[in-house]
């Protein structure tokens, strides 16, 4: 960790990220007084960079490495700046790409994320309202800016799907287990695609921005920008809810039509909030099962459930099923189950965890003492449910995920509304397990429009 005062050392760094500051500072012709490491699952650092005689703040934007989904490189996100910022839309300037260590440079705009810290009511409706403005601005560039990028547009018939087949592509080929329930939704998609011909240049992972008091300062994370239907970021915002509260959504999405004169209705911003929560999981499969060096696993599987899980409700939902929760079987401890406190208790103490590493196993621990008081019970009661739809009873859970990939790939539209409800059920158990390490994912609930 970099000093954060006056006398910031840059030869205290890792080497990697001594070449990269060196990198900044021959970039901007200045020299970096001050550095912080942001406390997160991908590599990012505030620097303050003095240039002729004045602070100037910067950012600098790392790969997220073998834990992103592999959709899209840096470049992509860097262009796609480029372009925003010579429209005129709200975006901090990209400075350029580092080769090595793998990032860009960007100025850090004031603000904060998280719109549920807003001094009032009336602020937060007025981001939003603006957040909605600035979607509008996007969405009205000229999408041949883009095409220009090599950003592809969607073939008429495919508008609805975007970019979707990118997705699947990449999950695909990292797929190395039944996905029984991605591969639910990705049938349900394909088989449920709107008449949608407007194309427009996508946020791809609204919500993401900066604000101060009423106003919104910066819109930021363009890794997922594509060619694609407008409605698709009011549904990806919608998903975004779930893990950063917006607050109600509604008047911001009626201020959107009204701007734009594009009325758009519950089933249209369903299937997009399907299709883009998917992705979440499809994205984080390979990252959940293969753990590679500098997962946050806590934080992905909570992704994988929560993600998983909104699909199969708004599924379950338009199919008219009420999914009744599944309730927490009493605590069963094992001989082990001590082993497991005395772990969370080593690395959570009384206090936060004092690094972002430390913190990363406290969630791990906090999972594992859950499910080695609750998880044998739950694995049993989620093989009963699969037996009612297999009709007989697996042996384990792998066999389960097995034989339920394949009822998903022959199976009828006729079983979407039983499917779904297994699956929301399935999530919501490991949600449970979950539940004191899940954060702000905690109880996430999508929004119903």
């Amino acid at each position: 960790m970099a000093s954060q005062d006056a006398e910031f050392d840059p030869s205290r760094l890792e080497p990697q990220w001594q070449k990269a500051f060196a990198w900044v500072e021959g970039l901007v012709g200045g020299r970096i007084v001050r550095a912080r490491r942001q406390r997160r699952w991908r590599p990012a650092w505030f620097l303050d960079v003095e240039r002729e005689g004045r602070i100037q703040p910067l950012y600098f934007r790392g790969d997220r490495g073998e834990v992103g989904s592999g959709v899209y490189p840096l470049e992509h996100e860097v262009a796609v700046f480029e372009v925003l910022e010579d429209e005129g839309l709200l975006v901090p300037h990209v400075y350029g790409l580092c080769p090595e260590p793998r990032g860009f440079l960007m100025d850090a705009a004031p603000g904060r994320p998280d719109l549920s810290t807003a001094a009032s009511e009336e602020d937060r409706a007025a981001v939003l309202r603006q957040l909605l403005d600035l979607y509008a601005d996007l969405h009205a560039i000229d999408p041949g800016r883009f095409e220009a990028l090599g950003i592809e547009r969607p073939a008429p018939d495919a508008v609805p799907l975007g970019d979707f087949p990118r997705w699947e592509r990449v999950y695909r080929e990292k797929k190395s287990a039944p996905e029984p329930l991605i591969e639910f939704g990705i049938r349900w998609i394909r088989r449920n695609l709107p008449n949608r011909r407007e194309v427009a240049c996508l946020h791809g992972d609204a919500g993401n921005f900066i604000f101060e008091g009423n106003r919104v300062t910066a819109l930021l994370d363009f890794e997922l920008a594509c060619l694609g239907d407008p409605a698709a970021d009011l549904g990806s915002l919608r998903a975004r809810d779930l893990s950063e509260p917006l607050g109600d959504l509604r008047p911001a999405l009626a201020h959107y039509t009204a701007r734009t004169g594009h009325a758009i209705d519950a089933a249209i911003l369903d299937f997009y909030t399907i299709r883009f929560s998917l992705q979440t999981p499809m994205a984080v499969a390979a990252v959940v099962r293969g753990c590679p060096p500098g997962t946050n696993l806590a934080q992905f599987l909570g992704w994988y459930v929560v993600y998983g899980r909104v699909p199969a409700e708004l599924i379950a939902r338009r199919a008219g099923i009420e999914v009744e929760p599944p309730s927490l079987p009493p605590e069963e401890p094992t001989r082990r189950s001590r082993a497991h406190e005395f772990l969370v208790e080593v690395l959570g103490g009384n206090g936060p965890a004092a690094t972002y590493e430390q913190d990363v196993a406290l969630r791990v621990a906090q999972y594992l003492r859950r499910a080695e008081s609750y998880g044998r019970q739950l694995e049993e009661e989620d093989l009963d449910e699969v037996a009612e739809l297999l009709g007989r009873r697996p042996a384990n859970w792998q066999e389960a995920d097995r034989d339920l990939e394949e009822l998903v790939l022959r199976a009828p539209s006729e079983l979407d509304g039983p499917l779904a409800r297994y699956f929301v059920r399935r999530c919501l158990r490991e949600e449970a397990l979950l539940a004191p390490a899940m954060r702000e994912l905690a109880g996430a609930r999508v929004q119903l429009l």
